[in-house]
């Protein structure tokens, strides 16, 4: 786009501010209630700072009576920047907490009387205490769980009496029994308000609590403040909504701007409740579609249209179709690998060969689902001699967890173990926190992942040596941790899909995309998760300005059984004509290609051939058999202590609703299964179907 004029331009359509059609209506809206629906690269916070300057420019508000809300003091200032360019100075961009600080420390003395209380300085020492009364978990991963858990819970407007009843009802994932996490909840609440102190939360419970029940507070805040701005709302959480009711009062002068398909913290209370419900709250709202994407070439823009466009439930209702405006790019690169190790040495190649052409390393980043797939392509960027940067998290052999384990190893190494490496690694990583199954809460699952990926290097090593042992191995973990260690520079970087969020690179790779790894397995039989997860690669997609690599590998180590599965999310995406599809041209009989039983036409795609029918064509499934089918495959998942999917996916159990098979014949001709899965769960799922039409 071009490079802006801060004066408006009143001889030109746009006032000279360069902005498309949409992005015009957006900044020129009546003063009111308006929603900008801003897809990936639509120049969203353009839009936001040039419709502030209009607003103060046609004198509808002051500068100073105009509070915009983001979700990062870097947004923030990088707004105030954009801002003072425009010639308007003045306006408070702050954080939601930032703003709720600044508010409350001017309405104490007259809302509570007395010194302010402290700011917490960090929770972990107090949830401590409280979760060593409530005898739950003490060390390091239990208590970040616990706080987070505790977030959660107050920025989901819900108490510590509340609390079970709550999760219960969400089919939440709780760091522990409920009981016992309300009870911590409790305690720290006790002993923090005893200590007289205010974690970041308070902030805007005081705030909010302050202009509910204090009317000349609530006028004088509002006399100050005549108009709002909320970025990112689809990320609103159920307490700053309730912050910002506490602003508006009963006036409708709110500008917000989201959009549903990057809602990627539900975990965390966020909710886009509030973005979709909008139009309907305030039925006079102007609502404006921002799907002009200026970051992404055309080919990178169809492959992240494709991949929401599959989306279901309600988010996809509001999804936007983004409509690329750069001049055209090479197409997604999709690559099959045999082994991790493999997959991470191949994209080290690719990315010295871009350094080596000209792109400079800091614009490539490489992006995975969980902090421990960092490991593997720390090492092999390390061992092609090019510069990396871990973003959002410590490098592999930094984390305290992983110190631990190699500490371990080093000193059950002394003695001789007539036992397999790789049993005696678990064995000797048990007491240090690696268990069966992962455990509840994400920091204990993150750290309970890396301890997995130490066992997956000594399965690795024994590939290669397989009479290493236990010293052998400690040698191996020391030396690649002194090798993933050089100094800090700018360099290619690595990072979560949620670290990855707001930020964007020429080149992009991701990477890992399997099932079970994204979507994640704890994600499988909640549709929810699941499409909370197809937001998270949508997000990773719209990362990338010009080039664009997906890749998986079928096996964590070399020679390793190659039982992993792609990434369902991958399928529609990956070209029929590509050697990494593995969608079948034809049935296998004569070259006779599938055909639609609603329409005939022939049928292109996994989940097509499976349903045997067009995705477009009706579908007559049987809505209360597909919920039965999907109850007896949790069943059946528990019992076996395997992820749901593995049973059987989704679209199978929509073509079994679908079809209704009578028999073994019958139920063996849907594509997925065989002569194995007829055996282990026909019976079950003929019975079911049978019982449905009785």
């Amino acid at each position: 786009m071009p490079v802006l004029d801060p004066v408006p331009d009143r001889s030109t359509p746009d006032g000279g501010w360069g902005l498309d059609e949409e992005q015009l209506a957006a900044v020129t809206a009546p003063r009111g209630p308006v929603c900008v629906l801003a897809g990936a690269g639509t120049g969203k916070t353009r839009t936001i700072t040039r419709r502030i300057a209009h607003l103060v420019s046609t004198g509808h508000v002051a500068p100073g009576q105009v509070l915009a809300v983001t979700f990062t003091a870097r947004a923030a200032g990088e707004m105030r920047t954009r801002l003072r360019a425009l010639g308007v100075a003045g306006v408070q961009a702050r954080t939601f907490h930032a703003a709720a600080l600044r508010q409350l420390r001017y309405f104490w003395p007259r809302v509570v009387g007395g010194d302010q209380w402290q700011l917490l300085d960090g929770k972990l020492r107090i949830v401590g205490q409280a979760a060593a009364r409530a005898k739950a978990g003490t060390d390091a991963a239990s208590l970040r769980d616990l706080a987070g858990e505790i977030e959660w819970a107050k920025a989901s407007l819900v108490t510590p009496d509340d609390y079970a009843a709550a999760v219960a009802k969400l089919r939440r994932d709780t760091p522990g029994p409920a009981e016992q996490v309300a009870a911590v909840y409790a305690g720290y609440e006790a002993l923090k308000n005893r200590a007289e102190l205010l974690d970041f939360d308070d902030l805007l419970l005081h705030t909010a609590a302050a202009l509910e029940e204090h009317g000349a507070v609530a006028d004088e805040f509002r006399d100050r403040y005549r108009c709002f701005v909320v970025d990112e709302y689809q990320d609103v959480t159920a307490l700053q909504h309730r912050v910002l009711d506490a602003w508006l009062g009963a006036r409708d002068d709110l500008t917000v701007v989201g959009d549903a398909n990057q809602t990627i913290y539900t975990f965390a209370g966020a909710t886009p409740r509030h973005l979709l419900e909008f139009p309907r709250r305030f039925p006079e709202a102007v609502v404006v579609r921002l799907q002009r994407d200026y970051r992404s070439t055309p080919q990178v823009v169809a492959a992240a249209n494709t991949l929401i466009g599959a989306a279901r439930g309600r988010v996809a209702g509001s999804r936007l179709r983004l409509v690329g405006q750069l001049p055209p790019g090479p197409e997604p690169d999709f690559a099959e690998h045999d082994d991790e190790p493999a997959e991470a040495t191949a994209v080290a190649k690719q990315i010295k060969r871009l350094v080596a052409d000209g792109t400079p390393a800091s614009e490539i980043a490489v992006l995975f689902r969980i902090n421990a797939q960092s490991e593997v392509y720390e090492q092999a960027l390390t061992d092609a001699g090019v510069p990396y940067q871990v973003r959002g998290g410590e490098r592999f052999f930094s984390r305290p967890e992983v110190r631990r384990a190699m500490t371990a190893i080093r000193m059950a190494g002394s003695g001789a173990v007539d036992a397999p490496l790789v049993d005696i690694v678990r064995a000797v990583l048990a007491p240090v926190g690696l268990t069966a199954e992962p455990p509840g809460g994400s920091a204990q699952r993150a750290q309970w992942e890396s301890l997995l990926a130490i066992v997956e290097l000594a399965e690795e090593l024994v590939t290669v040596e397989p009479e290493a042992d236990l010293r052998r191995f400690s040698t191996e973990l020391e030396t690649r941790a002194d090798a993933a260690h050089p100094p800090t520079v700018q360099g290619v970087t690595l990072a979560s899909l949620h670290a990855a969020k707001g930020l964007e690179w020429d080149v992009v790779f991701l990477v890992g995309l399997v099932d079970g790894t994204l979507p994640i397995q704890h994600a499988d039989g909640d549709e929810a998760a699941i499409e909370e997860e197809r937001r998270l690669l949508y997000v990773g997609i719209t990362r990338a300005r010009r080039r664009l690599s997906l890749s998986w590998a079928l096996s964590r180590q070399p020679g390793g059984p190659r039982r992993r599965r792609r990434s369902r999310f991958l399928y529609g995406l990956i070209p029929e004509e590509h050697p990494a599809s593995r969608v079948a041209s034809g049935s296998g009989r004569g070259g006779a290609k599938p055909r639609c039983r609603v329409c005939g036409s022939p049928l292109i795609g996994t989940d097509a051939l499976k349903l045997q029918r067009c995705s477009d064509c009706p579908s007559d499934v049987d809505v209360e058999l597909l919920d039965r089918l999907r109850g007896w495959r949790s069943e059946v998942a528990r019992e076996q202590q395997v992820p749901a999917y593995v049973i059987f996916t989704d679209a199978t159990l929509t073509a079994i609703a679908e079809q209704r098979p009578a028999d073994s014949a019958a139920l063996v001709r849907i594509p997925g299964i065989g002569a194995r899965k007829l055996d282990r769960y026909g019976p079950g799922v003929l019975a079911l179907v049978a019982d449905s039409g009785s």
